[in-house]
């Protein structure tokens, strides 16, 4: 099944985000290389494709997990979640039905 996992970043995040997005991007294409991540990507401060200095708010995973547990255990070890990056992370199941 797929989980919708919305994280929420912590004021000014932008330098623990820089620090930690290696780790954060390497599980992230496990998870594609496995064949189970829809899409993934942060939420711009600001109405632009890259924000520059005025950073991110969040982000967005659309990932296929066996269970809402797993889905929750996979975001609570994400770096972000480790290093201060995400103040909130939800995870919900998550229905496709578009495109």
């Amino acid at each position: 099944m797929l989980y919708a996992i919305i994280s929420e970043d912590v004021a000014d995040s932008l330098k623990l985000r820089k620090a930690a997005r290696g780790e954060h991007l390497q599980r992230l294409i496990e998870l594609c290389d496995a064949g189970r991540l829809k899409l993934a990507g942060p939420h711009p401060a600001i109405d632009a494709d890259y924000p520059r200095s005025a950073g991110f708010t969040g982000s967005l995973v659309v990932a296929e997990f066996a269970s809402l547990d797993e889905a929750r255990s996979w975001a609570d070890a994400d770096p972000y979640l480790a290093k201060g990056v995400y103040q909130q992370v939800i995870v919900k199941p998550f229905n496709c039905v578009l495109p």
